[in-house]
C-alpha cells in the first residue's frame, strides 16, 4: 500500500514540474487529458489540474456504470497528479527554462517518467485514457489504436491554440514521453499515459 502512495506522490510531483517547468513556458501540448487541460489553459489562462478533473466527470460517470475496476484505479491517479500540476504553478519554474527544443525533449521524458512509475503500480491519470478503454472494450478495437486516434485529435484540436512550430515540438514532447513511458514500463503495451 505504501509503495502505491509513494508511487502516486512521486509520479504526480515529477507530471507537475515537467508540464509547468518545460511544457507551458513554450505552448507545448500534450496528448490525452492533460493535452486537453493544456488547451483550455493557453486559451482562457484556466488551471490546467481543475480543467482536467472537471473535464473528466462525465468519463468517470460511464466507468462507474460500465468498467468499474478501472474507476478505482485511476481515482487517485487523476486527483492528485491533476493537484500537483496546479500546485507546481504556483512557484515561478519559468525563470528556469532552457529552450523549446531541448524543453520539449526533456520534458517529455520527464513526464514520461512520472507517468510510467505510476504505470508501473496499475495507477493511471484516467481521463481521456480510460475513455478510450471503454471505447476499445466496445468496439472490440485494439486500445492502442483508439488511444492515438484519441491522441492525435487533441493535437488537432491544438491547432487552433499553437503555431505550426509549436505543434512540431507538441509531437516531439509525445514522443519523448511515449518512449521514456516505456522504458520504465519495460512493456512495450504501456506506451502511453495520460496524458494526460
Amino acid at each position: 500500500m505504501w509503495k502505491e502512495v509513494q508511487a502516486v506522490l512521486l509520479g504526480s510531483l515529477i507530471i507537475g514540474i515537467s508540464i509547468n517547468l518545460f511544457f507551458i513556458p513554450y505552448h507545448i501540448l500534450d496528448g490525452g487529458i492533460i493535452g486537453l487541460g493544456l488547451i483550455f489553459h493557453y486559451l482562457w489562462n484556466v488551471e490546467v489540474g481543475v480543467t482536467i478533473v472537471v473535464i473528466s466527470v462525465p468519463i468517470y460517470i460511464m466507468a462507474w456504470r460500465s468498467y468499474r475496476l478501472f474507476f478505482y484505479k485511476s481515482i487517485p491517479g487523476l486527483v492528485v497528479s491533476a493537484l500537483f500540476i496546479d500546485l507546481c504553478s504556483l512557484f515561478p519554474l519559468d525563470q528556469y527554462t532552457i529552450g523549446p527544443l531541448t524543453s520539449a525533449i526533456v520534458g517529455g521524458l520527464l513526464l514520461g517518467v512520472g507517468v510510467g512509475y505510476m504505470f508501473r503500480y496499475d495507477i493511471s491519470t484516467g481521463g481521456l485514457d480510460l475513455l478510450a478503454q471503454m471505447i476499445a472494450e466496445a468496439t472490440k478495437v485494439n486500445v492502442g489504436i483508439v488511444i492515438f486516434i484519441v491522441d492525435i485529435l487533441v493535437v488537432v484540436a491544438g491547432l487552433y491554440v499553437i503555431s505550426p512550430t509549436e505543434l512540431l515540438l507538441s509531437t516531439i514532447a509525445v514522443t519523448a514521453t511515449a518512449f521514456s513511458t516505456m522504458l520504465i514500463t519495460g512493456s512495450v503495451h504501456s506506451t502511453r499515459h495520460t496524458h494526460a
